[in-house]
């Protein structure tokens, strides 16, 4: 018989999940390699669910993908419990017969403490809570309409290796994608704003200081919606909900090279509507 690891149900399924991102990067294994501090062949294992990935790896894809991390972590919590086999050693507690109890005298009965092992799982437990807790948290946050100021995201901040370098700087990033070039990944970039039309319409102002560029992602728009990106003095960048996918996922503009973010506006312009549009620290609709 073959010693080859078999591979969790949940490690597959966090594999499946970091196949689709990276296929929705469009970058190979090798450009993969280049944006994110893992090499070429750790990639092909994470993706193919022979390793399980470091949980920096997992927020790098969905940085590089623009999209929110929190359902691939808390996938990856899963993976990582079955894969360390701390799943299965729970499980094989909790249905291990209660320890033989040696004959009492019939009116006095000691009192046990909690075994070791009970006392382990006892403290797991608390953890495993703690964890979806966190991770619930993140959902619910993520759904929010959003404030103007820096991304309240947590997940933004992350860790990134100060010796990444992303794909452009300064004019090479303008009209450039911010997924291709890696300005969108995590911890490289500040939200300036974030807002919500009265459409429902998500419109956030993004700018990465390493690539001296800002530009505007969107998502819950309606088929035909654009969003609009412009600066004093630059060329405006825009992007369109043209397919029902469009629709569905977070859509981003071009990149516009700047030291002044600050200047910049994103008007969105609904189809059959009218237009709104926000600068960073401008009232909330409404408000």
């Amino acid at each position: 018989m073959s010693g080859e690891r078999l591979v969790p149900a949940e490690c597959g399924r966090l594999a499946a999940g970091l196949r689709e991102l990276k296929d929705r990067t469009g970058l190979s294994l090798a450009a993969l390699g280049g944006r994110t501090p893992y090499s070429k062949s750790s990639w092909e294992r994470y993706l193919n669910g022979k390793k399980l990935p470091p949980r920096q790896a997992v927020e790098a894809l969905c940085g590089l993908a623009g999209e929110p991390a929190d359902r691939l972590l808390a996938l990856w919590e899963l993976a990582e419990q079955s894969w360390s086999g701390r799943a299965a050693a729970g499980e094989a507690a909790s249905q291990a017969p209660p320890p033989a109890v040696a004959e009492e005298q019939p009116v006095r009965k000691p009192v046990r403490k909690p075994s070791f092992t009970r006392r382990v799982l006892l403290s797991a437990g608390v953890a495993v809570l703690v964890v979806t807790g966190v991770v619930l948290s993140l959902i619910l946050t993520s759904g929010g309409s959003g404030a103007g100021g820096r991304d309240p995201d947590p997940l933004a901040a992350s860790s990134y290796p100060q010796s990444y370098e992303p794909g452009c700087r300064g004019a090479e990033c303008e009209g450039a994608d911010p997924t291709e070039m890696g300005c969108g990944a995590q911890g490289m970039l500040v939200t300036l704003l974030q807002r919500r039309a009265v459409g429902g319409q998500r419109v956030e102002i993004r700018y990465s200081e390493k690539c001296g560029a800002v530009w505007v992602r969107s998502m819950r728009l309606r088929l035909g919606d654009r969003v609009v990106l412009s600066l004093p003095g630059t060329d405006a960048k825009e992007l369109k909900a043209a397919s029902q996918r469009d629709t569905e996922v977070y859509l981003s503009t071009a990149m516009t090279a700047t030291k002044d973010p600050a200047k910049a506006q994103a008007c969105v312009l609904p189809a059959g509507g009218s237009p709104e549009c926000f600068v960073p620290q401008s009232p909330a609709p409404g408000g």
